[in-house]
């Protein structure tokens, strides 16, 4: 039965899935008054840092607080809230209607805003510094919100793109707050009145669109909020590592906040040591980091089906290291040479592979973090999604604080600028290889998406059919050896496979389908002991709320043609049902896949043999799924069955 609760937390599919792409959520009540509202404070946030910041640097004269330090310490004052009430930030979204904290969080910007209008007038760095923790504070109360949200409003196959376009808009959010903050500060007599009142009126224009936000209700109305924020931190984090792939998933955010804030935080200095460039150039900087960032996060959707496409991720951890390496090489040996501005420093063609470096390694950044964000929302939990993704928070703020200590050591010891983007360059090649060893289902779903993409041109039609929650059985034609990660790519979730126990033997893919944890079965005559411990596990995988696939043929077609069924799909569904459940069948047909490499085919003699003739189909030779429609449980049997497969081979 379906509490309240969780009722609420369930996202429907919105409009049929209707809308064409992500930019069509701009026009949907559900997401855009929530886009601009985020966007909203994004740029308030960095139009008041950075505008205090250059107050600071340039215009004020502090015995306490030198200009070397001030970036430093805003930065810090910031951050430390997300440190102390992160914990409590996340429960409070759980426990109360988004919406309403929301709304909150927009009038306490309010406040905070007017009151850093007085201290930029007064040019009160003591006031100023207080409303840098409270605007910190502000942060950390909407981070969790801002990700528990979606899920909840979005259905499974639109959060990639909505993280997409959030994530896109949080960076030119970012960017335009911070040239705005630089601009406005530095207007001669009017400077600090200006940003005293951009940073009021983008409060209320932020607030003003929060009100158009539809009502998210609470996941966990009934909580008990611990106000102690280590021991809800440490709760927090056994919460997510009860699901594997969600806990490591936190890691991989936060290592990506690592990544990103060395680079981000030595971006001044690369401008003016290295590449001997101004302000104005490291600026330059700043604006393709940001626009790569966003660039890549709209891509996700287009290269995902609109699905939660993890795949994408060591495609992303690639990227990262190949250009933060290469940076290092086109970085090292620039001539010295008089400080530039920024038209002389794009007329010299070695500065153009830096800014290629630059845009590409965050392009696929942003390829690593948002199938990431979106995997998080989806597999957690929804009644303590919140709490999962403040923990998030609090790792994050570690890893960007480590990032600077290490940063730091590496310069005091003698490294230089580019060694350290090689030194990060080499350590995230090594940290995203652990990972996807740890989490095998992130290698898998990318040997999937390139199958899929790059070898085969793979169609699928009916994807809706696929279930985003619960167990069912999922019943293919079996026509080649990698019917099981055709499958893979076609699912928003993972799948568990019954096959053949003579296709582990089979080089590389055997090892692949181990990863992937498929449940090898024999012939019952040939070792009933391993005929029956695939069933059992079979059931465990729907009792646990899986996928399970199985090919009832009971081998690779050896003909092209669709062969008997077996009864092996039965015997699953009897055990379910005698343990009190019902999983729905989904049949599926793979179509266009026979005489391909990865197929049998008839050579002279009639000998049929597979992976024969490699490019007798070419590249990119179209194949297809077609997916049908639920069938309940006690309408199935193996020739009806058989037969909804054979129409949709011919769909």
């Amino acid at each position: 039965m379906t509490t309240p609760a969780a009722a609420a937390a369930i996202p429907v599919a919105h409009e049929a899935n209707a809308h064409a792409n992500q930019f069509a959520l701009l026009k949907q009540r559900r997401f855009a008054p929530f886009f601009w509202t985020q966007f909203a404070g994004a740029a308030n946030d960095n139009l008041f840092k950075f505008a205090f910041t250059v107050m600071v640097t340039y215009q004020l004269q502090l015995s306490w607080m030198p200009p070397a330090m001030a970036g430093l310490v805003i930065g810090a004052l910031f951050i430390l809230p997300f440190l102390l009430f992160s914990a409590t930030a996340g429960q409070l979204t759980d426990k109360f209607d988004k919406t309403k904290m929301i709304r909150f969080v927009k009038n306490l910007e309010i406040a905070i805003m007017v009151l850093a209008a007085w201290g930029f007038v007064r040019a009160d760095a003591v006031v100023l510094l207080g409303c840098v923790f409270l605007m910190g504070l502000h942060s950390t109360l909407f981070g969790p919100v801002k990700f528990a949200y979606l899920p909840q409003v979005l259905d499974a196959r639109e959060l990639t793109g909505g993280n997409g376009m959030v994530e896109m808009g949080t960076f030119v959010a970012i960017l335009l707050g911070q040239v705005a903050g630089g601009l406005l500060v530095a207007v001669p007599q009017i400077g600090h009145m200006s940003v005293a009142v951009g940073c009021v009126l983008l409060a209320l224009v932020g607030r003003g669109v929060a009100q158009a936000i539809p009502r998210a209700p609470a996941t966990d109305p009934g909580l008990v909020i611990n106000w102690n924020p280590i021991s809800e931190t440490w709760r927090n984090l056994k919460l997510a590592n009860q699901n594997v792939v969600v806990f490591r998933s936190l890691l991989g955010i936060s290592w990506m906040w690592f990544f990103g804030a060395v680079f981000l935080s030595q971006f001044p200095s690369f401008a003016k040591e290295v590449l001997h460039g101004d302000e104005q150039v490291a600026s330059l900087l700043l604006v393709v980091f940001s626009v790569g960032i966003g660039v890549g996060s709209l891509l996700c959707e287009t290269l995902s089906r609109r699905q939660v496409e993890i795949g994408l991720v060591p495609l992303g951890a690639i990227g990262m290291s190949v250009f933060a390496i290469d940076l290092y090489f086109a970085s090292r040996g620039l001539p010295a040479v008089p400080e530039m501005g920024i038209g002389a420093f794009v007329h010299q063609g070695a500065h153009w592979r830096v800014m290629a470096d630059l845009a590409l390694l965050s392009l696929f950044a942003g390829l690593y973090s948002v199938p990431m964000y979106a995997l998080i929302q989806l597999r957690s939990q929804p009644t303590h999604r919140a709490r999962i993704i403040a923990a998030n928070n609090i790792l994050n703020a570690l890893f960007m604080i480590g990032s600077s200590v290490i940063a730091g050591a590496l310069l005091g010891a003698g490294f230089t600028i580019p060694q350290i983007f090689l030194f990060t360059g080499i350590a995230n090649a090594v940290v995203a290889f652990y990972i996807f060893m740890l989490v095998p289902e992130y290698l898998l779903r990318f040997v999937a998406w390139v199958l899929s993409r790059f070898v085969y041109r793979f169609d699928i039609k009916g994807e809706s059919h696929i279930p985003t929650e619960g167990a069912a059985v999922l019943v293919c034609n079996h026509v080649s050896f990698i019917d099981a990660v055709l499958l893979m790519a076609a699912s928003p979730r993972p799948i568990r496979f019954i096959m053949d126990h003579r296709i582990f033997k089979v080089p590389v893919l055997g090892w692949l389908f181990k990863l992937a944890k498929a449940i090898p079965i024999a012939p019952q005559k040939e070792d009933p002991a391993a005929y029956e411990a695939a069933f059992a596990k079979a059931l465990g995988v729907l009792r646990e709320g899986d996928l399970l696939a199985i090919f009832p043929e009971g081998a690779i077609t050896r003909d092209g043609e669709l062969q008997p069924f077996k009864g092996g799909v039965m015997k699953i569904l009897e055990s379910a049902r005698a343990e009190g459940i019902e999983p729905p069948v989904i049949p599926m047909a793979l179509t266009n896949l026979w005489g391909s490499y990865f197929s049998r085919i008839e050579l002279r003699g009639g000998e049929r043999v597979a992976m024969a003739k490699p490019f007798r189909r070419g590249f990119f030779s179209r194949v297809g799924l077609n997916v049908g429609g639920p069938v309940p449980p006690v309408d199935v049997q193996p020739e009806s069955l058989r037969q909804r497969v054979s129409a949709l081979l011919g769909a």
